[in-house]
């Protein structure tokens, strides 16, 4: 009988002790099933500091370089032909208009012969003058004839020179009926008329001399002392084209009205650039250091912008942050981060603060504990 005890004895304490360890499997079961769980499996990257161009931004239109305006130098004729309209490339020379010649032409016919009279009354002086200083020794001419024949050959070749001025005169207007380029360049107005009879001053037609177009930055007097001439500039236009340029010079006044000054930018050749297409640019002043970090990393949440920093502990913190320019898939930060955070690089949009994660390490993901 009390071996049959003991046996019973000993089966209650197994019992007990087996209830003991199951009891024990499920309390760690518990556990780990309580463990919090990564929301997310992130790649993490580090801000960098990169040498970006310093740029004062600006707003202007593009105007031409000089524009040449071509008009009548002559008047009261009618223009017979026209060769170019607006948008015509020329050259320097080039024929843009031709005016009536006839009555011009009949003018000229006239002088001409005018000048042809002079010459022949010239000789007869020459000849008269000639042999009256052979016979100024002998006395077979008074005095009076021979000063006579000598002012009269002085007088003859001044009535010659009048009539041969006249003559380039005339010559000059005949070339003037045909209207030509001053230099090479593009038309850009045309207001000469089939048939319309042009005064002296009228304006026939407007140029882009050599085709060369400006921007003219408008600058406030902040940024005016960090640009100088020869800098490079970007003009970006409407349809999105950039446009390279230079800094030609800076007007040495500020309009009073508006505070500002014109920068002057010579551009470069643009087929899509136009004489007043309004634009903005970019000069580039300089460089500096900035701290910036990929596009993705960046997430934008009820208009502001964010970042999430990962702590030791693999849990995030959302970090507001000051974004600046933006170039090459990276963002300037000016404000939020340090040199040594590490941030989430992709993903963040998913992520809420205090958000756990399991983050990748070259090619191996570390586990959160």
């Amino acid at each position: 009988m009390q071996l049959r005890g003991w046996k019973i004895s000993l089966a209650i304490a197994g019992l007990v002790a087996a209830g003991t360890f199951s009891t024990m499997g499920l309390a760690a079961k518990d556990d780990a099933a309580r463990a919090p769980r990564p929301a997310l499996t992130v790649e993490t990257v580090k801000p960098a500091h990169d040498k970006w161009p310093l740029v004062v931004t600006a707003n202007g239109s593009i105007a031409p370089w000089q524009e040449a305006v071509i008009g009548a130098e002559t008047g009261g004729l009618r223009i017979t032909e026209l060769f170019v309209d607006v948008g015509s490339v020329v050259h320097k020379g080039d024929k843009l208009a031709q005016l009536a010649q006839d009555s011009v032409a009949a003018d000229l016919a006239v002088q001409k012969a005018h000048v042809a009279q002079a010459k022949a009354q010239l000789e007869e002086a020459k000849a008269n003058a000639d042999r009256a200083r052979n016979l100024e020794t002998s006395s077979a001419m008074s005095a009076q004839q021979i000063n006579q024949y000598l002012i009269g050959q002085q007088t003859a070749e001044a009535n010659l020179a009048a009539t041969e001025a006249q003559l380039k005169s005339q010559q000059i207007r005949m070339a003037q009926t045909t209207i030509v380029a001053v230099d090479d360049g593009v038309i850009s107005s045309r207001s000469a008329t089939l048939g319309a009879v042009v005064q002296v001053g009228t304006e026939l037609f407007r140029m882009v001399r050599q085709n060369r177009l400006e921007w003219r930055a408008e600058v406030v007097a902040e940024q005016l002392p960090g640009i100088r001439t020869g800098q490079r500039v970007r003009v970006q236009l409407t349809n999105g084209e950039t446009v390279d340029g230079a800094v030609r010079v800076a007007a040495p006044t500020f309009d009073s009205n508006t505070r500002k000054t014109i920068v002057y930018v010579d551009l470069a050749a643009s087929k899509t650039a136009r004489a007043g297409m309004f634009a903005s640019g970019d000069i580039l002043v300089g460089n500096n250091s900035v701290l910036t970090v990929p596009e993705p990393a960046v997430v934008l949440r009820d208009g502001f912008s964010y970042v999430f920093v990962v702590k030791p502990d693999s849990k995030v913190e959302q970090r507001k942050v000051v974004t600046g320019r933006r170039a090459h898939s990276r963002v300037e930060i000016s404000e939020g981060i340090a040199d040594g955070d590490t941030l989430v690089a992709t993903g963040g949009a998913f992520l809420n603060d205090g958000d756990l994660v399991r983050v990748l390490q070259s090619g191996t993901e570390k586990d959160s504990k």
